[in-house]
């Protein structure tokens, strides 16, 4: 199974959605709470190549993108493999 990393803020709907599609699959993730935490913050914003937004979604290292890119992959089929580590 692959490690999956979420950079979330409780507060942010985007995040709640994406987490849900994870829970739906039946997945472990591990919840990153930036909203308080400027050191997990700027962790986020580096590994996210500057991107500032929540959610950052990360599967085995691999930058994912956001809730939106964590869909497409989704719908394109291409979530189910890298969740397994096929990807």
């Amino acid at each position: 199974m692959a490690k999956i990393e979420i950079y979330s803020n409780p507060l942010c709907g985007f995040c709640h959605h994406a987490k849900g599609l994870l829970n739906k699959k039946d997945v472990a993730f591990e919840d990153i709470n930036v909203m308080m935490d400027r050191v997990r913050k700027a962790e986020m914003v580096e590994r996210a190549g500057g991107r500032t937004s929540v959610p950052q979604i990360f599967i085995d290292g691999q930058h994912v993108g956001g809730c939106d890119e964590l869909y497409a992959l989704e719908a394109a089929g291409k979530l189910d493999p890298m969740l397994e580590g096929a990807a």
